[in-house]
């Protein structure tokens, strides 16, 4: 029997192609999911022991065991002396050791200056995390190895001298602390994978002296240090710095603002130990074991290694691996609606070959597997290629370096679940799908091998499957209609249960979403034939080709339900994220318009005049004022105390220009001071009582220190306009309260001063800001645009950040763009695949009506008017269910996004008219050329021939 199987499998391979092009898609789509997974785990396992170098073994904390935060505070303040590396050195086996601290420094050539990250050196540059590609590591005393980025931009080479400063150096210098950095923040091992810290990889956070090995001070000038080579980071140790430069010991101990190499923080030291012999190595293991101090243990790099990937397996890349996998399903999913349609067409052409088989002997059993072997074979076969597929393709994806854009460096890594899982869904997929024909297969008798082959179905849908979509829809609408009532009893200030248990309400409104597709989908056999019949109608009327092809499409409902819910499933997602993304930046935009007065803000300790001229010539721009700035407190009437930025501005009216809000009958003057009615940080009315004292105090002062504000005595004037002195600085006014919002977010409130305060004395600035009204609609270009120009005008100070409504609605559309377009990319494959039904199903209405055509083309229908009747079906059956799930997708989406967004704002219902419409129009013009090849078989058969094969 399964010979005769497999020849009829031959003999219909050409109906069987389009089944198996879907089974391949959502295989080969599977297969390079997890070959995505398992280089991502490769990639991330050795970015993370990247910083290991060419060593073995490392010095670590011991893990897996029950620490006291008392252990803990023991573990991560320990310091070089403490691991005794000389005697680690001495130890016999091992041929080098590397303790590891890391942090930033600025490297300056002539008025040139560059960021760089730094480690610590080694006397073998096998033990280097980088690869010195010139010159030499760093040996003796002040030295570098700069990467050749930093190199680049400075215009320096090997044998050049620069000079390297650092925050912590210049604050021990002026502290004349000389403690030793003691915190753990400049431990290179406190890199997360992705490269960055987990504490503060920058030594700059460091307090402590700050002395060169001659003992000059390092905190204005600088140590002048000697270049000895260029690296590359070429494994992504520290991708997320740009890559690493290597500083001699006493150069990274002054950057660190200590005096002495060994009171570096460390809890990390790479080993170089010869294991050309397992005792040997085992024996020096040992050894070097005994010289550490508690609570750390000599580990291999293979068992990192391992406890790297297992991490990795249960983390993000598994996340990935099983977000990607959902749409690998769905795809095949909609495979299985395509193959069941397929094996009816099938099963129904071969009637009276299998009853001729029932005639000599064949009984039912027989014909049932008979059916499920092909549709096995076939499964295997297609799988087989799909994964065949999905390796080729993410061959060409590492081979590509497109990954290296991320700071990772992908290689193509094979697995057991790469070849099993797609190939053992796709044939499981398939022979379910075929399953109902299978059974149709065991309903034929023997006499129908006398009668004349009817390939159409009429059978009707069964009662179960009815009330089965009916109370899945019922219940389906009934959880969503309880979400949106909890959620808009929420917003009413009412109890509701959306308050406390809000996930559960959202969980709720996702279910039932799915319930109501679920049930649409089951029971799109009952109405989408009903709608397919009343758009036929009308359609029918353009004239014979179009009544044909009417005509067709009424003879198999169920054919044409399976197609259309393919079709639907993949619109449906898309237009649901479509409407959701849409939704979401509309409200998020109107959300953000009423939380902020001022469209877009710059500030910072840096900025200048010039860049602010410079900004205001921006293209949207509207208008813009540039004020000083210093952060200050005060106390309001209840006593509590606020942070404020107390801005300085040349009167009300230039407010005006750029603040959206009523500021009629409001004045500023030198006794006043305009404060926001309402508080940025908690959204409460601010009491004011009838004056206000604003106080920059000692703590400012010191911070001044750090922060090296640009132009102004960091320690405060000695004595200001209100006659205060020291270091405090004080300013009493009478407020004025007005209803504007989140000027600046970082600030519970932005106060509004006289600028004649600034140029008294009365208050020294620490900072300026610019106010920008934005009108990018008005001067015909992208909101993204004006951001991205104002950003780049002041790229140049580095303490200068641009926010606002106008930069968080840029990021949040960016965001929302971006993950739109990764979803549909991912649910195109679905899409693609229900086309490939719709070829399948005019490819197997043709075959089935192979006399119908032949007697159409007797009577005197035309070639063209043949191929115009599969093009209206191609298009009824396309843009029907295209237009279904555009509305269902729209309707989810609405709901989808009141459930998440009426949280920020009042939700806005938008319809994607754009997306809807590419989508239908992909649909309509993929439906066109699904219609050619089915068409010329038709008009390609002449009539005669036609009518004797029938």
């Amino acid at each position: 029997m399964f010979s005769i199987t497999l020849k009829l499998m031959k003999k219909s391979a050409r109906m069987l192609i389009p089944a198996g092009i879907a089974i391949l898609i959502g295989t080969a789509f599977i297969a390079a999911t997890f070959l995505f997974g398992n280089a991502m785990n490769d990639a991330l396992a050795a970015q993370n022991t990247a910083q290991l170098g060419g060593a073995n073994y490392v010095i670590s904390p011991d893990s897996g065991k029950d620490l006291t935060d008392k252990d803990q505070d023991y573990i991560y303040t320990r310091t070089v002396n403490d691991f005794q590396l000389d005697r680690i050195r001495a130890t016999e086996g091992v041929k080098d050791a590397r303790a590891s601290y890391a942090g930033s420094v600025t490297v300056t050539r002539g008025n040139k200056h560059a960021s760089s990250y730094v480690i610590t050196t080694a006397a073998k540059r096998t033990l280097l995390p980088v690869t010195i590609t010139q010159g030499d590591q760093p040996a003796d005393s002040n030295e570098i190895a700069l990467t050749k980025s930093v190199a680049d931009q400075l215009g320096v080479k090997v044998g050049d001298r620069v000079t390297v400063n650092s925050q912590a150096a210049q604050y021990a210098g002026k502290t004349g602390d000389s403690a030793g950095n003691t915190g753990d923040a400049g431990d290179e091992s406190a890199q997360n994978a992705d490269g960055t810290s987990s504490h503060d990889g920058d030594s700059d956070a460091a307090s402590g002296a700050s002395v060169s090995s001659d003992g000059a001070n390092t905190a204005d000038s600088g140590m002048t240090v000697r270049v000895v080579g260029l690296t590359d980071d070429p494994n992504g140790a520290y991708a997320y710095y740009g890559g690493a430069s290597v500083l001699s010991d006493n150069v990274i101990t002054a950057m660190a603002g200590s005096n002495d190499f060994g009171n570096l923080p460390v809890y990390l030291v790479y080993l170089d130990i010869d294991d050309a012999s397992d005792t040997a190595a085992a024996s020096t293991v040992k050894q070097v074991s005994t010289l550490l101090p508690k609570h750390f243990s000599v580990q291999s790099r293979a068992a990192l290694v391992e406890e790297s990937v297992k991490s990795m397996s249960s983390g993000e890349t598994s996340i990935t691996t099983i977000f990607l996998l959902s749409f690998g399903i769905l795809a095949m999913l909609v495979a299985a609606l395509v193959i069941a349609n397929t094996f009816q067409v099938l099963v129904a052409q071969r009637r009276r070959t299998l009853a001729l088989l029932r005639t000599i002997g064949a009984n039912k059993s027989q014909l049932y597997v008979s059916v499920l072997f092909e549709a096995g074979v076939l499964g295997l076969i297609a799988s087989a290629l799909g994964v065949g597929l999905g390796i080729g393709l993410m061959a060409a994806l590492c081979q590509s370096g497109l990954m290296k854009a991320t700071g990772m460096t992908m290689r193509l890594v094979l697995s057991g679940p790469v070849f099993t899982v797609p190939m053992a869904f796709g044939i499981i997929m398939t022979v379910i799908a075929s399953l109902g024909s299978a059974r149709s297969a065991t309903a034929v008798t023997p006499l129908e091998a006398l009668r004349p082959i009817e390939l159409t179905d009429t059978r009707r849908a069964g009662v179960v499957r009815a009330v089965i979509s009916v109370l899945l829809i019922v219940a389906g609408v009934a959880l969503c209609a309880f979400s949106v009532w909890q959620m808009s009893e929420n917003i009413a200030g009412r109890d509701s249960m959306a308050d406390k248990q809000y996930p559960l309400v959202l969980l709720a409104a996702i279910i039932g979403c799915a319930l109501i597709f679920l049930g649409l989908v089951l029971s799109a056999t009952f109405w989408l034939p009903v709608l397919m019949r009343g758009v036929g109608a009308m359609v029918a009327l353009a004239g014979p080709s179009a009544k044909v092809a009417h005509a067709n499409i009424q003879k198999n409902p169920r054919r044409v339900a399976a197609t259309g819910a393919a079709l639907l499933i993949g619109v449906t997602l898309v237009s649901t994220i479509a409407t959701g993304a849409a939704s979401a930046k509309q409200t998020m935009n109107e959300a953000l318009t009423t939380r902020y007065s001022v469209d877009m803000i710059a500030a910072g300790t840096d900025m200048t005049g010039k860049q602010a001229s410079e900004a205001a010539k921006v293209k949207g721009v509207q208008r813009g004022i540039y004020a000083p700035t210093r952060m200050m407190t005060m106390k309001d009437a209840d006593g509590k105390s606020l942070s404020v930025l107390v801005v300085g501005v040349d009167g009300v009216d230039a407010l005006r220009k750029v603040v959206r809000s009523d500021l009629s009958g409001v004045t500023i003057d030198g006794d006043s001071v305009l404060m926001p009615k309402y508080s940025a940080a908690t959204g409460k009315d601010i009491p004011l009582d009838k004056s206000v004292t604003f106080t920059a105090g000692a703590a400012e002062a010191q911070a001044d220190v750090a922060n090296g504000p640009s132009g102004n005595d960091a320690n405060g004037s000695a004595e200001n306009g209100n006659g205060q002195s020291g270091g405090t600085q004080t300013l009493t006014l009478k407020p004025r309260k007005v209803d504007y919002r989140r000027i600046a977010s970082n600030y519970a409130a932005v106060a509004f001063v006289d600028a004649s305060h600034f140029t008294n004395g009365g208050i020294k600035a620490d900072g300026h800001i610019m106010l920008m009204r934005i009108d990018a609609e008005g001067a015909g270009v992208a909101l993204n645009d004006v951001f991205t120009n104002v950003q780049n005008v002041f790229s140049a100070s580095a303490g200068v950040t641009v926010t606002g409504p106008v930069a968080e609605r840029t990021q949040w559309e960016t965001m929302i763009n971006g993950m739109m377009a990764l979803l549909v990319g991912l649910i195109a494959v679905a899409v693609l695949i229900a086309l490939v039904g719709v070829a399948n199903t005019l490819s197997l209405s043709v075959i089935e009506r192979t006399r119908e055509s032949a007697t159409l083309r007797a009577i005197g229908m035309t070639r063209g008017q043949l191929r115009r009747s599969l093009a209206v079906e191609a298009l009824l059956l396309s843009l029907v269910s295209g237009v279904v799930g555009v509305i269902l997708g729209t309707l989810f989406g609405w709901l989808g996004s009141y459930m998440v967004f009426s949280l920020y704002g009042d939700t806005v219902f938008p319809f994607e008219w754009a997306t809807n419409g590419v989508v239908l129009g992909v649909a309509a013009l993929a439906a066109l050329l699904a219609s050619v090849a089915p068409a010329r078989r038709a008009v390609k058969t002449p009539p005669v021939e036609a009518l004797a094969e029938a």
